[in-house]
């Protein structure tokens, strides 16, 4: 089950950019963040020039958003940011995380992404 997740932030328009957050992903979001000791924090994503294919994803677990953020959340309080530079490759993005023995991780369902790499870390547009 993916839930919609709020944009929120200074001047933001919540309809400007959308991420959903599976229940997997928000599952981990909020165990990791607990871990680290950033309960009301959340994972940061972005995107940077490189990878096989282009661009690739980066993450970071941070305990609060940074000044002009997009912040996303699930109904559950799992967190994601996003920086400004990176929203417009992610929005309409779902979110998943991948719990299977062979393949654990991050797992985004990007409908700008034009190519994908084998490993789905990277990607064109």
């Amino acid at each position: 089950m993916v839930g919609f997740a709020a944009a929120w932030g200074r001047d933001r328009n919540p309809e400007a950019i959308m991420l959903q957050i599976s229940e997997n992903a928000g599952q981990l979001i909020r165990k990791m963040t607990a871990r680290n000791g950033i309960p009301g924090g959340g994972l940061r994503i972005g995107i940077k020039a490189g990878g096989c294919s282009g661009f690739s994803y980066t993450f970071a677990w941070e305990a609060a958003a940074r000044d002009g953020d997009f912040v996303f959340e699930d109904g559950d309080g799992a967190k994601v940011f996003i920086d400004p530079k990176s929203h417009r490759l992610i929005d309409g993005t779902t979110l998943d995380y991948d719990t299977s023995l062979v393949s654990r991780g991050f797992v985004f369902s990007n409908p700008n992404a034009k190519a994908t790499c084998g490993c789905g870390t990277s990607f064109s547009v």
